[in-house]
């Protein structure tokens, strides 16, 4: 050092960032503490961030870019519940409301396969008169519709909801919808794992730890999920790192998680937005960190997806070269986000995400729900 210098507080800064992305990178083990001094980054270091954790998942998964082939199946948007960031739900009479029957479902599952998919996707709104049978039945009917699909439906507050309409615990229920040919459990109705931040945008939904306990107990049934999370509501960047810290603590009692899909809240027709009780949704700098820290931290979850749904195929693509190496899906039919306000969330043409990966170097591979390559 010469005489006289001395070593600023951006110096300083930068060495910090510097030694926690040269751990990252080399496969060791992050803190929490160390994702939110991550996740706080808003100047021309985010570039790092990024940098970092694309080195680190071409040394995870390689430079091969990923999808499946499915198509959701939302079976209904009457919902008990009112939850703040959801512009999907409606009440029984309400304009807009639909249920569909089981020939209905049988019908879209056989469409379904009739487009080659490999994974049929449900998650519908709570309705008043489900139980515990109301979603066997539903699964049965994807199965007698689509036979040798893969069902990856339902989520732990749906479980939750089932095993309290029909007076059983959410062990039973599980085992129930595995016999009846669940493949895999939707790692949402997560939101933000900070039961501060759900009594705001979701007091109907289920606590954290019971969230936990079942996501747990599909995990041990051998029934393997997604992991998620949404923001760019109400949360703070310590409740973003929080969330990230359970999922890694979740995974590395069962290693269920199949991967990690950050969903960026879609902001337009929610109430909590209308309120003003949340933002506009995150950030364009927002998302990229979302991503990348993500890769960093989750150091046992190999795959991380871009919600192409959520962000924008072009977003999505940034996401790609920022720790991600999965497209999701090409969906067919999605309601959800489209309810919220998102645009174009209906399909994702292979040939489309062909040129996504083509234009960063990278290859595109079809798999399925297990991220067996096809």
């Amino acid at each position: 050092m010469l005489q006289g210098s001395t070593i600023t507080p951006r110096d300083r800064e930068g060495r910090e960032l510097g030694d926690i992305l040269d751990r990252a990178v080399s496969g060791n083990r992050l803190s929490e503490e160390d994702a939110l001094r991550l996740f706080r980054v808003s100047d021309r270091s985010v570039w790092d961030i990024v940098h970092a954790a694309d080195e680190r998942r071409e040394a995870v998964v390689g430079s091969q870019i990923t999808y499946v082939r499915n198509q959701n199946i939302n079976v209904t948007n009457y919902c008990i519940n009112t939850c703040g960031f959801c512009g999907f739900s409606r009440k029984p009479g309400e304009e807009g409301g639909y249920f569909h029957n089981l020939e209905v479902i049988r019908e879209k599952a056989a469409l379904a396969k009739s487009r080659k998919v490999t994974e049929i996707c449900t998650v519908s709104g709570l309705h008043p008169d489900f139980d515990a049978d109301s979603y066997v039945e539903i699964i049965t009917a994807i199965r007698e519709g689509a036979p040798g699909v893969h069902i990856h439906a339902s989520n732990p507050m749906e479980v939750a909801y089932a095993a309290r309409k029909s007076g059983i615990t959410s062990l039973e229920v599980l085992r129930m919808m595995k016999d009846a040919g669940l493949g895999s459990l939707c790692g949402t109705a997560a939101e933000i794992l900070v039961d501060e931040v759900r009594r705001v945008i979701c007091p109907g939904k289920v606590s954290t730890d019971e969230w936990i306990r079942i996501i747990k107990e599909a995990h041990h049934l051998g029934i393997r999920s997604t992991a998620t999370i949404m923001y760019g509501h109400c949360e703070t960047v310590q409740d973003r790192a929080r969330h990230l810290s359970l999922l890694r603590e979740i995974q590395d009692d069962t290693g269920g998680f199949t991967e990690f899909v950050p969903l960026s809240f879609i902001h337009m027709n929610t109430p909590l937005f209308r309120k003003g009780i949340a933002r506009a949704g995150a950030t364009g700098r927002e998302d990229l960190l979302m991503t990348a820290v993500s890769r960093l931290f989750l150091d046992t979850i190999d795959h991380i997806q871009v919600s192409w749904v959520k962000t924008g195929v072009k977003m999505a693509q940034l996401g790609l070269l920022g720790g991600a190496d999965d497209l999701g899906g090409t969906m067919f039919e999605e309601s959800i986000s489209k309810g919220a306000g998102a645009r174009d969330t209906d399909y994702l043409d292979p040939a489309e995400m062909e040129r996504i990966a083509a234009d960063i170097g990278r290859t595109l591979r079809q798999r399925d729900t297990l991220y067996r390559l096809i």
